[in-house]
């Protein structure tokens, strides 16, 4: 039976049973093994202050030298891009970059849905600022002929309102070359294919270069029992071309131009070359078929020889002669 300790001292309240503390063998106790615990006695390299690493300094731990100082790397500054100054380049180089701008689009503008493609993308540039609409405006309708009437198979070849007249006064003005090509709808000409004020025709004061352009002659041959009627689609040409000068008195030259097929002695030709003198025109040859002052009848005959090699007459009719003024 377990005895109990009474200490001395203490309250009465708080006596109590206290246990005596169970002995433990000796047997059983071990001693732990000194890599378990740390050992409170200071080792060999501890006790030796000369190797503490605290005291090395920083330089004797890397492998550089010591005489030899790292170049400091700076940062380089980013420079802020300045825009290139467009406006003030002088006036006559601007317009040398407008000319390049709109290069390669072809040199006559017609009514067609190409012209999206072609012209959409360049002309966003006219929405830059006033000065340089201004200036793009001239340049690009200054180097571009606008084709009268279209000529183009579509939706746009029977319309009632071409090109020139969808265009503002301010647009046709800056025009320096126009383009009359007949040809498209010989046997049924399109209505839309008359020339009133509304085509806008003298507003188009700076042009100095009108090119006829024939693509068929019906007189030839080969339209036999095609044509309408003999002389039909001549007459309705040059009433066209008499209609057209008559809407631009300023306008001092024609240049005459066509298909190998058409001749140049031929009908259709002829009648309009009699129009263009009649509102006393210069006469001139447009490049592609080389014309020159002289009919390409092929005659062999050597009186004509002087008369060729001049290029001062061309022979209209049986008895008519006209002067072509250079």
């Amino acid at each position: 039976m377990a005895r109990r300790l009474v200490v001395k001292g203490l309250p009465r309240a708080s006596r109590g049973l206290v246990s005596r503390p169970t002995p433990i063998p000796s047997s059983t106790t071990t001693t732990p093994a000194s890599s378990a615990l740390p050992s409170a006695y200071a080792s060999e390299a501890e006790g030796n202050p000369d190797d503490d690493v605290s005291q090395i300094p920083i330089g004797a731990l890397t492998l550089a030298d010591d005489s030899a100082e790292l170049p400091v790397v700076k940062k380089p500054k980013l420079k802020k891009k300045q825009p290139f100054r467009f406006m003030e380049l002088p006036s006559e180089l601007r317009i040398k970059v407008y000319a390049y701008h709109f290069d390669g689009g072809g040199s006559v503008i017609d009514l067609d849905s190409d012209n999206y493609k072609l012209y959409h993308k360049k002309l966003a540039i006219l929405r830059t600022c006033r000065t340089i609409y201004n200036e793009a405006t001239h340049i690009f309708y200054s180097i571009h002929a606008v084709r009268i009437f279209p000529t183009t198979p579509g939706r746009h070849f029977k319309t009632k309102k071409p090109l020139l007249a969808r265009l503002n006064t301010r647009q046709r003005r800056c025009l320096t070359s126009l383009e009359l090509r007949l040809g498209p709808g010989w046997s049924q000409p399109p209505r839309g294919w008359v020339v009133n004020p509304a085509l806008g025709l003298a507003d188009c004061t700076s042009v100095r270069r009108l090119t006829v352009y024939a693509e068929v002659d019906p007189s030839d041959a080969m339209y036999n029992g095609w044509r309408r009627s003999d002389g039909f689609y001549e007459g309705f040409c040059q009433d066209l071309l008499d209609g057209v000068l008559a809407e631009m008195p300023f306008l001092d030259r024609v240049y005459f131009d066509g298909f190998p097929g058409v001749k140049q002695s031929g009908p259709m030709v002829r009648g309009l070359i009699q129009v263009a003198l009649a509102k006393q025109k210069k006469i001139c040859w447009g490049p592609e078929r080389g014309w020159t002052d002289f009919p390409d009848d092929g005659s062999d005959d050597p009186s004509n020889a002087a008369t060729k090699r001049s290029g001062k007459t061309i022979q209209l009719g049986t008895n008519a002669a006209v002067t072509v003024m250079a």
